[in-house]
């Protein structure tokens, strides 16, 4: 049986990624932040007392900013695979919290890197890169495209891209940097543009909120399906050889195309609710995020399914329901017909 660890387990992608890894035998360790609130709604239902007989998820406390701490529960789990998606993860608050989020999403995987090299045990590891690191760069951008960031996350996200390439050139470690591409599902954090969208639309149909305050309509972004992309991170730590790839759909779309077929999806017309707000606007802005995906189609063997169009739906769908206002919908039809994964739980 092989180990896994996770950081970030709770979140998005560490969810979907610890479902799939237990649909495929492994025993998953994810590693949480200790709260007065659990925060684990993502994995609650898969998650077991550590005493139940067969239980194979394991939650470990941890911070990514204490060193000792991370190489302690790399030391006492013994993984054969580290996958880092643990982070500050928002771009527009990395502005704000500019030091918290170079010490978290940067250090902290240096930290993570130090206690593998230490461990002197053959594990691979997985560093969650972004496409927010190209930031000005022209599309489409590839795994040969230089790096222009254009935030605090990006800047520490590129930090810990080279950190990992130089682990594994210096000290010939097995480790893949995912430049993963925008990624969402009903899972996204409700801070973030697409699920900030999507629940706006089912707060507006249930009478709760009247207008949905918006940022930068013009930026565009490459938009897949996240219980997707899970799949392409455990690829990459199964080739033969350690690699960095690229994780996109290689289409672009604009807030304002996001926000306009959201709308029209859900039977309104968005330029009655939507406003713009300066205070959810960048200090420097990614105008064009757009993937080359052809490496990974070719090595991993990795194409997505799900369009942006039938995302929207999947997400529009989940929060309707959520709000009481939905059974079942085209998004749960898509789900069906082209995302028929055993392993992936809906919501």
């Amino acid at each position: 049986m092989k180990k896994a660890l996770i950081t970030g387990v709770t979140g998005q992608d560490g969810s979907y990624l610890t479902e799939l890894l237990l649909s495929k035998g492994y025993e998953v360790h994810g590693i949480v932040r200790r709260a007065s609130t659990m925060n684990r709604e993502r994995i609650d239902h898969i998650h077991r007392d550590d005493h139940a007989k067969g239980n194979k998820l394991f939650i470990h406390y941890g911070d990514l900013a204490d060193g000792e701490q991370i190489s302690d529960i790399v030391y006492n789990v013994k993984p054969d695979e580290v996958y880092h998606l643990g982070a500050q993860s928002h771009v527009r608050v990395s502005f704000d919290i500019a030091e918290y989020t170079a010490n978290v999403t940067g250090l902290g995987t240096t930290r993570i890197l130090e206690a593998i090299r230490r461990s002197k045990k053959q594990i691979k590891f997985y560093q969650a890169s972004s496409s927010e690191m190209f930031g000005s760069a022209k599309p489409p951008q590839s795994e040969s495209t230089p790096f222009s960031p254009r935030s605090p996350y990006a800047n520490a996200k590129v930090y810990a891209y080279w950190m990992a390439k130089n682990y594994r050139e210096g000290y010939n470690l097995f480790i893949c940097n995912g430049m993963l591409f925008n990624h969402e599902s009903p899972r996204r954090g409700e801070n973030f543009v697409t699920r900030k969208i999507t629940m706006g639309i089912a707060s507006i149909l249930a009478g709760k909120q009247k207008y949905l305050y918006m940022g930068n309509l013009e930026a565009k972004r490459d938009w897949g399906f996240a219980a997707e992309y899970v799949e392409a991170m455990h690829k990459m730590l199964q080739q033969k050889k350690p690699d960095d790839y690229v994780i996109g759909t290689g289409e672009t779309h604009s807030v304002k195309e996001f926000i306009e077929k959201s709308f029209a999806y859900a039977g309104l017309d968005w330029k009655k609710y939507v406003k713009t707000d300066p205070r959810y606007y960048r200090a420097t802005e990614v105008d064009v995020l757009l993937a080359d995906n052809r490496k990974a189609k070719k090595l991993l063997k990795w194409t997505p399914k799900v369009t942006f169009s039938d995302l929207l739906k999947i997400m529009v769908d989940s929060d309707m329901r959520k709000a009481g206002l939905l059974a079942i919908g085209e998004g749960d039809e898509i789900i069906k017909k082209k995302f028929s994964a055993k392993w992936w739980s809906k919501d």
